[in-house]
């Protein structure tokens, strides 16, 4: 028998005592970790509500792993310019999990966010058993949106709308099982709250889409269902609430969490908290989780996130210049194949020092 890696270690470690299920997640960002076999294996180390959707609905605990993914990138797509970039990396990725800090609620909350998203998704396009079209037979007709053409046009829902209420509950279910037995203490809150704020940026915000019918292009008949917003928009909602985050200490009855600060109002459910100061991410520390910024790409001329002044932490950048080869002169040839020459392309780069 073969001796295992460091890596293949460290995961065989995860897998046995999956205390977070999102760093379980995380850990290696391998493939292996997204698979929902792999997060089934150790039932019993699991959860009560997760090892009995690892049982009993399977199928559900796919999804949860490609709701994971979806997450995943939606971090790592709105921390790109970020000194903290959602890096996967184990080694430094456990220690933000351990950590009660913005970055943290923000990993919860889109993980959340995804899971939720995905299910419904996949309630919507048939792949569910448990679940399929939203149920709008109890549901008030819709109100009339101004627009040409729309007076005294008739409405009805119909169509395939998402059943966005049995994605946030099995999201509810797995997400939060490991912080429910009888954990009052403030870590616990915090991400139970930061896990509701995720599902409920998918949830409050659901969009009526409509379809006309009517003979030769007459609108007599709108047909309206709900849809899901875009997880883009979800992930600028949820960076929004991140930029605008709540510190907060916790209360003595253990139950409460108060916001720190003075003439603060407490934050409402689809804000994000979190209870500890974050790093400042500019050198490489792998007690806080922070790979620093050394040698990240910068944008020299801009003055936000992305410009060097700040990713850089001060310390300078220099120019690079690379040759990166690409797709160009594409032709369409009939039917149906595009072949494309590779071209090879100068880019000139800052990079921090």
């Amino acid at each position: 028998m073969l001796p295992f890696s460091r890596t293949q270690l460290g995961l065989f470690f995860i897998l046995l005592c999956p205390a977070n299920i999102i760093g379980l997640w995380w850990a290696v960002g391998s493939p292996l970790v997204m698979d929902p076999n792999s997060i089934c294996r150790k039932t019993k180390r699991l959860a009560g509500k997760q090892a009995e959707l690892c049982q009993l609905e399977p199928e559900i605990v796919q999804e949860v792993a490609k709701g994971t993914k979806l997450g995943v990138r939606e971090c790592q797509y709105q921390f790109r310019f970020r000194r903290w970039n959602c890096t996967s990396h184990s080694k430094y990725f456990g220690k933000i999990l351990q950590q009660d800090i913005r970055e943290t609620a923000f990993v919860y909350a889109i993980t959340a966010a995804g899971v939720s998203h995905a299910i419904t998704q996949a309630c919507s396009m048939g792949e569910l058993l448990q679940c399929g079209c939203e149920l709008t037979r109890s549901r008030a007709p819709p109100s009339p949106t101004a627009g040409p053409g729309t007076e005294g046009t008739a409405w009805e829902w119909g169509g395939c709308g998402d059943d966005v209420q049995f994605g946030y509950e099995k999201s509810q279910q797995f997400m939060d099982a490991k912080n429910k037995k009888g954990k009052n203490d403030i870590r616990a809150l915090i991400d139970l709250h930061n896990n509701e704020a995720g599902r409920l940026a998918v949830r409050s915000y659901m969009r009526t889409e409509c379809k006309c019918h009517g003979l030769s292009g007459s609108c007599t008949l709108r047909t309206c269902w709900r849809k899901m917003p875009h997880f883009r928009e979800v992930g600028d909602r949820l960076l929004e609430r991140f930029n605008g985050a709540f510190k907060v200490m916790g209360g003595n009855d253990g139950k409460t969490l108060i916001p720190v600060g003075d003439n603060i109002k407490p934050p409402d459910k689809q804000d994000l908290i979190y209870s500890a100061d974050s790093p400042d991410f500019c050198s490489a520390n792998r007690k806080t989780g922070s790979l620093g910024t050394r040698g990240r790409v910068c944008n020299s001329t801009a003055m936000d996130t992305s410009g060097c002044d700040l990713l850089c932490c001060g310390r300078g950048h220099r120019e690079e210049t690379v040759v990166l080869e690409e797709n160009c002169l594409c032709r369409f040839h009939w039917c149906c194949v595009v072949q494309c020459r590779k071209c090879s392309v100068r880019q000139e780069l800052s990079l921090c020092i």
